[in-house]
């Protein structure tokens, strides 16, 4: 029984779709005023898990991920640098879709933009107008967060405690402090659009809605992001999408925890980020995604070169599994494969179990390095390929579930694969004329490189740490 947690109701629930073996997913896609940073990735990282799971379990996921292109922080990012400000968003989204490649993310079935859907977004506002949930004032549009009595219920917070929020102007023309924007009259050198209260832009909550609406319906599985956009977002996109239909807006709602960067959440903001260009000129894009499933998907992801570090080790000791059979092999004893396939049921068995506890990624993983380990204590122990093949096979097979390329990224060197195979039979020759010093010394040598030497009767093995 596959199982999410629901920020919602604040409990794990069972998956339940609107229609049967069918998924409906809106994720907020990134904001195009600046290069993205690897919180971005992360968020991406998190829903392509969430999504390749769901197809694993038999569901056809329809996946909407937006691009927001016209906004306060693009208008004033392309005046600084003197640019049109449709020319810098699409920029920076062709940037970010070149990303979405490099992390192997699959690419969303919808990627709307909010400067496509204005039809939509214009009669969405005035049909609020029109149900008395919104109200013009000079060439402004608000939502009356008064009219709607459930205002508040994603966040848990009282409209009367809140205050005003990220992207909420205080404005004494609104009837309510807490009031949204749902559009914003022109100013001079913005981009405009013409509507029936004067030329002006959508408000930011205003588009979501409108899209979600325009491709997906009226009601809808799942709706994600990162969990900054619980208040005001989120809050406000089911106060203005459920005024608009009179249903329930989204059945699920699944939040990502924050990439932190000396103890701080990264954000373009802050400026305490790491751009994703910058990462992946360092480091191999598995090493992130492995970092978010060592975490899991809610918990807030401390980012630094050591647990960096422990990520790249990781992948690497699931590579090792995938290594061909020892020179010579001709068959691993019976225990050694009875214990191989039992291994493999049970990782099968506890991976779907794991994932299917709201996506446990790191109780899937736990499976999957214990198989790993008893794969190589199998090669060690003589297997041939044949023998090793079912159960890389299945390695192969989950850990492409969980998104990492290992075939893509194990890019063998055969120079150093090679010159690794002399060594060790060098120091074969070492051990048989008991020249231990020096036998150990090679061992220790290549264990500082990352090369483990795994000694059995049938010789010596090795993978990389």
């Amino acid at each position: 029984m596959l199982k999410v947690y629901n920020t919602l109701t604040r409990k794990t629930e069972e998956l339940k779709t609107l229609l049967p073996n069918k998924v409906s997913m809106y994720v907020c896609g990134p904001t195009v005023y600046a290069k993205a940073h690897i919180g971005h990735a992360m968020s991406a990282l998190v829903f392509d898990i969430i999504r390749r799971y769901f197809e694993y379990r038999g569901y056809e996921v329809k996946h909407v991920m937006n691009f927001t292109d016209v906004d306060d922080k693009i208008i004033l990012k392309a005046n600084q640098q003197g640019m049109d400000p449709f020319a810098l968003g699409e920029l920076y989204i062709r940037e970010f879709e070149q990303h979405i490649k490099d992390f192997n993310i699959l690419p969303a079935t919808i990627n709307p933009r909010a400067t496509r859907e204005m039809d939509q977004i214009l009669t969405m506002i005035k049909g609020l107008i029109d149900k008395g949930y919104a109200y013009p004032v000079d060439g402004d549009v608000y939502f009356r967060v008064t009219k709607d009595p459930q205002y508040g219920k994603l966040s848990g917070r009282r409209v009367d405690d809140m205050q005003a929020g990220a992207r909420i102007e205080v404005d004494v023309r609104k009837e309510h402090p807490m009031d949204f924007a749902l559009w914003k009259s022109a100013k001079p050198g913005e981009p405009a659009w013409g509507s029936p209260w004067g030329n002006g832009r959508p408000g930011w909550h205003i588009e979501c809605s409108a899209m979600n609406l325009n491709h997906l319906g009226e009601q809808i599985d799942i709706h994600g992001g990162g969990n900054d956009l619980v208040f005001p977002h989120h809050e406000n996109e089911i106060a203005q999408s459920e005024s608009y239909t009179g249903k329930p807006f989204a059945r699920y709602w699944i939040h990502n925890g924050m990439l932190q960067l000396s103890g701080e959440k990264m954000s373009k903001s802050i400026g305490n980020l790491v751009t994703i260009e910058e990462f992946l000129s360092k480091h191999p894009a598995d090493a992130l995604r492995m970092m978010v499933l060592n975490s899991g998907y809610r918990s807030p992801l401390s980012y630094s070169e050591e647990i960096l570090a422990q990520a790249e080790k990781a992948i690497d000791r699931l590579r090792s599994a995938l290594k061909p059979a020892l020179g010579g092999s001709t068959s691993a004893p019976d225990a050694s494969m009875k214990a191989l396939k039992s291994q493999m049921d049970a990782a099968e068995a506890g991976f779907v179990e794991a994932m299917d506890e709201d996506l446990n990624s790191s109780g899937a993983l736990a499976y999957l390095f214990e198989l790993v380990r008893v794969v190589n204590q199998t090669r060690a122990d003589g297997a041939t390929g044949e023998q090793l093949e079912p159960a890389q096979a299945l390695i192969s097979k989950l850990t492409s579930v969980l998104g990492l390329s290992l075939h893509q990224t194990v890019q063998v060197d055969q120079a150093v694969d090679g010159f690794v195979e002399l060594l060790i039979e060098i120091r074969k020759d070492l051990r048989q004329n008991k020249l231990w010093a020096l036998s150990d010394k090679i061992r220790d040598r290549l264990a500082g490189l990352g090369i483990v030497l795994e000694d059995s009767k049938d010789g010596t093995s090795w993978h990389r740490e």
